[in-house]
């Protein structure tokens, strides 16, 4: 898999998806094989991606990542595949454990035992996507045989997850293709994330699992300012116990240090560094969105 770039669309332009697409299509031509896109509150992330795949052929999509909650795993199986078929076979579906703040704010009520759910949640997807039916009833979820379920064009569907704790990385190992982890340091990778989806994966027969290294990323020549910019828009997660732990664990001083900032040879050694430490690939969250700027982070996912 190609080195990646998170895509966010202007929320100014005179239309999302219009923008996306162009933006999209920009970073195909300057050599970004793989973009992919976070589900907030406003874009639907996998309609979006298979809107893009269809409108550039060629390019990978994914999402990375839609939260669970409180979506069915009937549902993102349908969208996904709808997303897919739009994409021919260059889709990937992202998702997540959610945060249950942010459902609070949004929903007016969060979900517990997010481990169990997202259990179960896969199992339905793999039942779907690799037998096309499922019938299933969990604890937190059921899905009947009643219905078609498949979609022509739709599979295979590579399912990654955004898991870092040991729990949710046995789980994802067992059942899915791979991790998305955010802000997860070298260390954290090679030391903690690796070993344990990959002992997960082999013991129950799946392949290798894919480890794609989300890094925040800025192309600049005021390094100060960058990391300025970074300690500014990663502070939220430093208020996070998961995060802190990584922070922890790399030995650094502060979050804003996972980010990879700096020139462009500087940022392709910051990010060979989660390569060497045994992700498969690295896919880069612009810390900044202006149009210079971004272009500056293509041509780095596109030599790496």
């Amino acid at each position: 898999m190609p080195t990646g770039i998170v895509l966010v669309p202007n929320r100014q332009s005179a239309n999302h998806v219009d923008d996306a697409i162009a933006q999209a299509r920009r970073a195909h031509d300057a050599g970004v094989r793989q973009i992919w896109l976070a589900q907030q509150f406003d874009h639907d992330a996998i309609g979006l991606a298979g809107l893009i795949g269809a409108a550039v052929p060629g390019l990978g999509v994914g999402t990375s990542v839609v939260p669970l909650n409180p979506r069915h795993p009937l549902i993102v199986a349908a969208q996904a595949q709808t997303a897919q078929a739009a994409a021919h076979g260059n889709f990937s579906l992202g998702i997540g454990l959610g945060a249950h703040k942010p459902e609070e704010d949004a929903f007016g009520r969060s979900w517990p035992n997010p481990v169990a759910r997202l259990r179960e949640h896969l199992q339905v997807l793999r039942a779907v996507f690799d037998d096309g039916a499922v019938d299933f009833h969990g604890a937190e979820f059921s899905a009947g045989p009643e219905w078609p379920v498949s979609v022509a064009g739709g599979t295979p569907v590579p399912v990654y997850v955004a898991a870092m704790g040991p729990k949710a990385l046995r789980v994802t190992g067992e059942l899915a293709d791979g991790t998305l982890p955010y802000l997860a340091g070298p260390r954290t990778v090679g030391e903690f994330i690796v070993p344990q989806i990959t002992a997960a994966a082999t013991a129950t027969g799946r392949p290798a699992p894919k480890i794609i290294a989300m890094v925040p990323a800025l192309i600049t020549d005021d390094v100060d300012a960058g990391r300025t910019l970074a300690a500014d828009t990663l502070a939220f997660y430093a208020t996070i116990p998961s995060y802190q732990r990584v922070i922890e664990r790399e030995q650094l001083d502060s979050i804003a240090d996972l980010a990879a900032v700096g020139d462009a040879a500087t940022v392709r050694a910051q990010l060979r560094r989660y390569l060497d430490a045994g992700a498969t690939d690295v896919a880069l969250s612009p810390l900044d969105h202006s149009l210079p700027t971004l272009e500056r982070l293509w041509e780095v996912a596109s030599s790496l």
